[in-house]
């Protein structure tokens, strides 16, 4: 089978589909598949042993467009199925040029995630689905109902995102739950050790992901301004990041809150088995990466309850779950977490196991089979 990917985020970006792409790559290519790769990067991307085509983000948007789409078209054109993790728009666009299936890996709601970028609406995406709609969030839906309607398939992460898209129309029987996998993990370095090279002396919470208005990053640190003594370290870039700076040194922070930078996954896993739990505090979310890769070293999550956090995370087994954007149930939640070692060590035995039914081979093997069914449908 050849497989078109598509992806608008691509290592060393940080993000969900830059962490899901390449390990679906990697399982296809193990299993004898031929891949190759559209995304749009900043700089030319690190050579792989499968040709990645990358369109320049520098360029003017308009021009991105349609050099992307030209692209998934051309490349498209040599598969028997495209595989879509972003740039929806583009990609059926070019399937439908070349005349190919293509698949669709959600990850939120496409209308919402282009209205937040324009500055069109505020809030979180269930605001989004049932308010007021202007005339330009209506054809931003239509955009989006258009793209998925006609994809041969579309997966979501979390049982909460497959609702929402069959409540925008699309056929129940074209749309299945594919939970994030489990991170293939590095033998890591004991747990003491991994804390000294963060420099790790006391409890400490750690976030990894983009800096954005969507991580709602100042409820956490409202929350762990309140509870003395507790340090925060943060992983990722973002447009939030100098606010956050200044947030934090607003709230009397700057001795407890480090910045790190975006580090590369291994790194990021390394970050999450050294410190104490992670943290979690989205306005919106589907079912994020970060959650899973955490829970698999063992470190429960402690998070507000929004998107398909729910579905992964269980209060009180494998962490915390308090409402949404209210930091001071944050804080009272860290405060008890750090304050109840019987608590501790329940969620910790807990976190692990409980992302075992996520492991790769399970959840790629789900993919592997609907790209191969949609592939035989390609006319000979």
């Amino acid at each position: 089978m050849r497989v078109l990917v598509v992806s608008g985020i691509w290592p060393p970006d940080v993000g969900g589909p830059a962490s899901h792409a390449p390990d679906v790559i990697a399982f296809l290519r193990e299993h004898g598949h031929q891949v190759e790769v559209v995304v749009t990067a900043s700089a030319v991307p690190a050579q792989e042993a499968y040709p990645v085509r990358w369109i320049p983000r520098a360029l003017p948007k308009g021009v991105i467009h349609v050099r992307a789409g030209l692209e998934i078209a051309r490349r498209a054109a040599h598969a028997d199925v495209v595989y879509t993790t972003g740039m929806f728009g583009r990609s059926s666009l070019g399937a439908a040029f070349a005349r190919r299936p293509y698949v669709v890996k959600l990850t939120a709601d496409p209308a919402f995630e282009r209205a937040r970028r324009r500055g069109i609406v505020g809030g979180n995406v269930d605001e989004f689905q049932y308010g007021a709609a202007s005339a330009a969030v209506r054809v931003l839906r239509v955009a989006r109902d258009a793209e998925l309607k006609h994809a041969a398939h579309v997966f979501t992460p979390s049982e909460y995102l497959r609702e929402l898209a069959l409540s925008w129309g699309v056929d129940s029987a074209r749309v299945s739950v594919l939970p994030n996998p489990t991170p293939l993990l590095p033998t890591l370095a004991p747990r003491e050790e991994l804390r000294r090279g963060f420099g790790l002396t006391g409890p400490t919470l750690a976030f990894a992901g983009r800096l954005t208005a969507q991580k709602s990053l100042r409820v956490a640190l409202e929350a762990v301004a309140s509870v003395e003594g507790v340090e925060l370290l943060i992983a990722g870039e973002g447009d939030e990041r100098e606010t956050l700076e200044q947030e934090v040194a607003e709230l009397g922070l700057a001795e407890r809150v480090r910045f790190l930078g975006a580090l590369p996954r291994a790194r990021v896993v390394e970050l999450f088995a050294g410190a104490d739990a992670s943290i979690l505090s989205s306005t919106w979310e589907n079912f994020p990466h970060t959650v899973v890769e955490a829970l698999a070293v063992g470190t429960p999550v402690i998070a507000t309850a929004t998107g398909g956090v729910g579905e992964v995370v269980r209060d009180g087994e494998n962490g915390l779950l308090v409402p949404l954007g209210d930091s001071a149930a944050l804080g009272a939640a860290i405060r008890r977490y750090f304050d109840d070692e019987e608590l501790r060590r329940r969620l910790h035995a807990g976190a692990a196991p409980s992302v075992a039914k996520y492991a790769p081979e399970r959840i790629f093997a789900q993919l592997e089979q609907t790209l191969q069914r949609v592939a035989r449908t390609l006319p000979r």
